[in-house]
């Protein structure tokens, strides 16, 4: 076993504080996904959703990774193979944390994006409608980040890695949201071994191999532990004392 595909979603980010729209509390149940999360809310009322990112943004600066984030990212650097987080999330963590191989499939908070050229630039940390373009000067700049409705980004680079991955894992996602719902689909059709880490499990739960609950922070270290304890000549102390 080689190459490792992981997909995480809003269940690895909870415990840092991070919600979900699926929550029953929290920042969603005061805004509609489609007012918030679609071109067509931010055309309607572009101030509203240059509002929910910017205390978006915020939130995501300030939290930070928990266990579930540093074990993935502790098995970046004791693999010997290859291992790629392709994420659904937008908060970052995983980069804090210290993994470096990481795919953002739907955007990411801290970017900004200019609607009408294309130029990404790192965005402030409150947007407002009307904000300009430092490329083109033109009043179209918005979150980079992927609403309901647009193509998520990296998607040759994402079927490439499936087609080659030896085991997918699939952690804290709903199975509920295409593409990556069907990115068990494509690893099983390679051959890949399938595993889902999930606080319940997801829609999806039969295609894989094996499912495991709990949450985010108990389960991932400890598959982590038993993938790193298949590796010949790894110090799981030496690991932990080099994490962030």
């Amino acid at each position: 076993m080689k190459n490792i595909v992981i997909l995480t979603g809003a269940g690895i980010s909870a415990e840092s504080g991070m919600g979900t729209f699926r929550d029953t509390d929290g920042l969603w149940t005061r805004y509609a996904i489609e007012d918030v999360a679609t071109p067509q809310g931010f055309a309607r009322n572009p101030a509203l959703v240059q509002e929910f990112y910017s205390i978006r943004r915020v939130k995501a600066a300030e939290a930070m990774p928990n266990a579930a984030h540093l074990a993935l990212a502790r098995l970046e650097r004791a693999w010997p193979g290859t291992v790629t987080v392709v994420t659904q999330n937008v908060d970052g963590l995983h980069e804090k944390a210290g993994s470096g191989a990481v795919l953002h499939m739907h955007g990411e908070l801290a970017g900004a994006l200019c609607s009408a050229c294309g130029h990404r630039w790192r965005a402030p940390d409150k947007m407002e409608a009307g904000d300009r373009c430092p490329s083109c000067n033109e009043p179209t700049a918005r979150p980079d980040v992927v609403w309901f409705g647009e193509i998520p980004y990296h998607m040759d680079r994402i079927i490439d890695l499936l087609a080659e991955a030896d085991l997918f894992a699939s952690i804290g996602t709903s199975g509920q949201v295409y593409p990556a719902a069907a990115f068990v689909d494509q690893a099983r059709e390679a051959g890949a071994q399938c595993i889902e880490l999930n606080l319940d499990p997801s829609d999806i739960s039969h295609v894989f191999d094996e499912v495991r609950t709990g949450l985010a922070s108990q389960i991932v270290p400890a598959w982590v532990d038993e993938l790193l304890g298949t590796v010949p000549d790894v110090n799981p102390a030496e690991e932990e004392r080099d994490a962030p």
